[in-house]
């Protein structure tokens, strides 16, 4: 995602060679334009739209130190010490600039002197020489949705306010982006450890400077965020315009809101599609072809869409041209199966005719790692392995492993795991060879063998099936 104007995704970009970055500068307004008690009052019920929350709410803030995220920082903090329970601000150093520590330590000092608690996250390790926006969006959340696993937060809060919303619908109508991307910004996402809450979305970019002027806090104004480099700063300078015909900020969002009610119908639609019609075991699916093909198109291609994320592991579900010549396919028999993002989509062997198989693709499944004893790690974005005790590897089994694991226990020829999910299945290896495949309930015979017992295997690709509804704000 580009960046905003907190700060939080533009600091993590390289210095622009034509502008070389300067030291951050704290910033305080001296003249509210704005009743200060209505950002307290925006926020207390966004927060309660988005609850439940427990008793004692615990929450985390990811906070650059920039007017909207240190906003957010307080205001969580005020509400969750009137609740009980605590807000502790995130502060990620990511490691891209030479100024950023120092960015990260003058951060923490504002939110200390406001009374906030903080921690800071460092991103340690090569960082790579492109693609660094997304890189450091992803190390981002890695960081702080590890630090919400390990102490037990489940909601993670981000900053994002009313601009950056029309901003969003801009840039993506720009890039003719279809009616989810229009939608904007969730207010709501559930992600593998965390809800990521945005309970800023209807209050402005002034407002929150405002109400941090009438409480006398500072923030880190970052002037990468008046760099016209950046696409969403040269967007945000069209705003002014735009609002003169009747296209400011308010009616961007109001028509975000719009597709955003219409993406959660359809979305709960597919759910029921997919409830109804499709099996989903070990990391591979069967679903009637006369459920998609009888379905509305629009319904159809979105439950393939689905079913293709969820088998595929990927952050996001294919779009596009390449999705509908699948969708085509599938509707008009016969079918002889095809590849897409990661999968292949099979007519069910030995089956009817009408059964559809989709599974990974083995050469997709390629990533291979290293498990450490009660180390967790995710796998080819679909498995979350744990292992009790040993070290092993964990790779896909492959057709040579299929081969290996059959010559020592031949009973597994006649397994119920169709043939084309096999391969992508996860399987662990020593030096001796295979050690274990648990969906296929196989653990070597052996004094040195990991035990099958002290290994937890779980489904959690990054896209569930039937993923929450998109929330309408």
């Amino acid at each position: 995602m580009p960046s905003s104007s907190d700060g939080w995704w533009a600091s993590a970009s390289a210095p622009s060679a034509a502008r070389p970055f300067r030291c951050v500068e704290p910033r305080r307004p001296t003249a509210p334009s704005a009743d200060p008690a209505a950002v307290e009052v925006a926020f207390a019920a966004a927060m309660d739209r988005l609850g439940p929350f427990e008793p004692a709410p615990a929450l985390a803030v990811a906070c650059s130190g920039g007017r909207d995220s240190m906003a957010l920082a307080l205001l969580a903090d005020r509400w969750a010490r009137a609740r009980r329970g605590r807000a502790v601000a995130l502060v990620v150093d990511h490691g891209l600039r030479t100024e950023a520590r120092a960015e990260a330590r003058l951060a923490r000092r504002r939110l200390t002197a406001a009374g906030v608690e903080s921690r800071l996250l460092v991103w340690r390790g090569a960082k790579p020489g492109t693609g660094i926006q997304a890189a450091a969006r992803t190390a981002r959340y890695r960081l702080l949705e590890g630090w919400c696993a390990r102490n037990g937060v489940l909601h993670l809060l981000a900053a994002h306010q009313r601009d950056d919303q029309a901003e969003t619908v801009l840039f993506r109508l720009a890039r003719g982006s279809g009616p989810d991307g229009l939608a904007g910004i969730p207010a709501l996402a559930e992600r593998a450890a965390v809800r990521l809450l945005r309970p800023l979305l209807g209050v402005s970019r002034a407002a929150l400077g405002d109400w941090l002027a009438a409480r006398g806090a500072e923030w880190i104004d970052d002037p990468s965020n008046r760099d016209p480099a950046f696409a969403r700063v040269r967007i945000r300078g069209l705003l002014p315009a735009l609002e003169k015909e009747g296209l400011g900020a308010d009616a961007l969002c109001a028509s975000a809101a719009r597709m955003a009610a219409s993406r959660a119908t359809l979305e709960a639609a597919v759910a029921r599609l997919l409830a109804q019609a499709a099996v989903c075991p070990q990391g591979y699916a069967r679903i009637p072809r006369a459920a998609l093909a009888d379905a509305p198109p629009a319904i159809a291609r979105r439950a393939l869409a689905a079913l293709l994320g969820c088998i595929g592991g990927g952050a996001y579900p294919p779009r596009g041209a390449r999705l509908d010549a699948l969708y085509a396919a599938i509707a008009a028999p016969p079918f002889r199966g095809r590849t897409l993002a990661g999968c292949r989509v099979l007519a069910e062997p030995g089956g009817d005719g009408d059964g559809l198989l989709v599974v990974r693709e083995p050469r997709a499944a390629a990533e291979k790692l290293t498990l450490a004893p009660g180390e967790e790690v995710l796998w080819d974005g679909r498995f979350r392995i744990r292992l009790a005790g040993g070290r092993a590897t964990v790779a896909a089994l492959g057709a040579d492993g299929w081969a290996e694991l059959v010559r020592r226990a031949p009973h597994l020829r006649g397994c119920k795991v169709p043939p084309p999910a096999r391969p992508a299945l996860p399987a662990l290896r020593d030096r001796f060879g295979l050690v274990a495949v648990p969906h296929l309930g196989y653990g070597r015979v052996s004094r040195k063998a990991v035990s099958l017992k002290g290994i937890q295997v779980l489904f959690r690709p990054a896209r569930a099936l039937c993923p929450a509804e998109f929330p309408v704000a």
